[in-house]
C-alpha cells in the first residue's frame, strides 16, 4: 500500500472515534504540558541561583572565628593586613563588622544592617555609586564617622537621596554625616542586603557602635577558581604560624564556590524530579494509547482481512497501526504545547516562577512521539499478525 492510502485509512478512522481519541490524547497533553511547565520552572531556579550569585565572586573566603569554639580570640584588621601580605594565592581580601541598628534623621528611622567595612569592600563587591563617595582610605585609621547608605535607607530617612548627601543621621546616640548613596542592588551581596544597609569605617563601627560585642568577618578573593584550595590551606597555616604561642587562631573557613554548587546541584535535583514525575504521566499516557490501539486491533481485525486480502502485507499493518499511535501521540503534544502557554500565565499568578525555553516545547514533542511509538509497537505488530482468514472470520 502506498503511504498516502495508509495516512489516508489513518485519519478516517481518527475522525470516526474523535471523542476516544481525545481522551487518549488527554494522558499525552497533560504529560507534554508537564514536562514544558517543569523545564521551565527548573530553569527559572537556576536563573534564580545564578542572581543570587552574580554579585558573588565563586574564588570568595569567608574567615571568621570557629563557631562554637569557645575561644576568645578575635579577629581584627591586622590579621586582614597579615593575609594581604603573606599571602601567595589571595588577590583582595577586606574585613567586615555588622550590626542591627535603627538609623534615624529628621525626617524619619529605618531598622537595617550598619556594617563596618574597609575602603576597597565596594571594588570587592562590584558594588556602584548612585551619588556621593565610598569609604575612602584614610578613613579607617581616622575612625572618621561617616556613613554611606543604601537606596531603601535613604529613601526612608531622606525626602530626596539626593539630598542626603552631607546630612546628619543618628545612630546609638552619636551623628554621623551621610557621604553616599549606592545603586540598588536588589540581591545580597556576602549575606549583606544593601539596599536595607548602612556602610561605615571598620574602625568607627568597632570603637563607636559595637565595641568588645564585634564579631568581624575576613573575606578574601583567590587569584582564580583553582586558587581556592590551596588558598584555605595557605591562610590556615598563615595563622597557625602567627598564632603559634597561643596554640595557634582557631578559624573557620567556608568558600563560596561551594555554596553555589550545592545551590545548583539542589535546583537540578528538583528539576530531575519534578521531569520524573511528568515522564511517568506521560507513560500513563502511553499506556492509554496501547490500550485503546488493542481495542481498535480488535474492533478493525475484519478491515484488517479484507486488506491482507487485497495483497496488503505485514508492514503495511504495522505501519498503519503505528502510523496511527505517533499521529495522535504528535497531536497530543502539540495540544500540550499550546496548553503550557495558557498554564504559564496561572502558574506565575500563584508566584511560581516559570521561565518557558525552546528546549522545553522540543523535550515535550520528542518525548510525546517516542512514547506513542513505544506503546503503539506492540499493538501493531499483533494486527499484522493477523491471519487473513482468521481476520475476516471474525466476529
Amino acid at each position: 500500500m502506498r503511504i498516502e492510502e495508509l495516512i489516508r485509512l489513518i485519519f478516517v478512522n481518527i475522525k470516526a472515534n474523535k471523542f476516544r481519541v481525545f481522551l487518549t490524547m488527554l494522558g499525552i497533553i497533560v504529560g507534554a504540558a508537564t514536562i514544558i511547565m517543569v523545564v521551565g520552572i527548573g530553569k527559572a531556579s537556576q536563573e534564580a541561583v545564578e542572581d543570587q550569585f552574580a554579585m558573588l565572586n565563586v574564588g570568595t573566603l569567608y574567615i571568621q572565628t570557629a563557631p562554637g569554639s569557645g575561644s576568645s580570640f578575635k579577629l581584627g584588621i591586622d590579621d586582614m593586613e597579615m593575609i594581604a601580605e603573606k599571602s601567595e594565592y589571595i588577590a583582595d581580601v577586606t574585613i567586615t563588622v555588622a550590626s542591627r541598628e535603627t538609623v534615624a534623621s529628621s525626617y524619619g528611622s529605618y531598622d537595617g544592617s550598619v556594617n563596618g567595612v574597609t575602603d576597597n569592600f565596594d571594588d570587592l563587591n562590584n558594588i556602584s555609586m548612585l551619588a556621593g563617595n565610598f569609604i575612602e582610605p584614610g578613613d579607617n585609621e581616622s575612625r572618621r564617622r561617616i556613613i554611606v547608605l543604601g537606596q531603601n535607607v535613604a529613601e526612608t530617612i531622606f525626602e530626596d537621596v539626593y539630598s542626603a548627601i552631607g546630612q546628619q543621621v543618628t545612630i546609638s546616640g552619636r551623628r554621623y554625616e551621610v557621604v553616599g548613596v549606592l545603586d540598588r542592588v536588589g540581591d545580597a551581596v556576602q549575606g549583606i542586603s544593601v539596599d536595607d544597609s548602612g556602610f561605615m569605617p571598620y574602625e568607627t563601627v568597632v570603637n563607636y557602635i559595637l565595641g568588645s560585642s564585634s564579631k568581624p568577618r575576613i573575606i578574601a578573593v583567590a587569584n582564580n577558581i583553582d586558587s581556592v584550595a590551596p588558598a584555605i590551606i595557605e591562610i590556615e597555616n598563615i595563622f597557625m604560624d602567627e598564632y603559634r604561642s597561643i596554640g595557634g587562631a582557631d578559624i573557620a573557613i567556608r568558600d563560596a564556590g561551594s555554596k553555589l554548587v550545592a545551590a545548583q546541584d539542589s535546583a537540578k535535583t528538583m528539576s530531575v524530579l519534578l521531569i520524573s514525575i511528568a515522564v511517568i504521566t506521560l507513560i500513563v499516557g502511553g499506556i492509554g494509547i496501547m490500550n485503546v490501539l488493542f481495542v481498535s486491533v480488535k474492533e478493525r481485525t475484519k478491515e484488517i482481512g479484507i486488506l491482507k486480502a487485497l495483497g496488503a502485507k505485514k508492514s503495511d499493518i504495522l505501519l498503519e497501526f503505528l502510523l496511527e499511535s505517533i499521529i495522535i501521540s504528535g497531536m497530543g503534544g502539540i495540544v500540550g504545547i499550546a496548553f503550557s502557554f495558557i498554564l504559564t500565565p496561572f502558574i506565575e499568578y500563584l508566584e511560581v516562577a516559570v521561565s518557558p525555553s525552546i528546549n522545553g516545547y522540543v523535550v515535550a514533542f520528542v518525548f510525546s512521539i517516542v512514547t506513542g511509538t513505544f506503546f503503539g509497537y506492540y499493538p501493531a505488530t499483533r494486527a499484522a499478525q493477523l491471519k487473513p482468514i482468521d481476520a475476516l472470520r471474525y466476529e
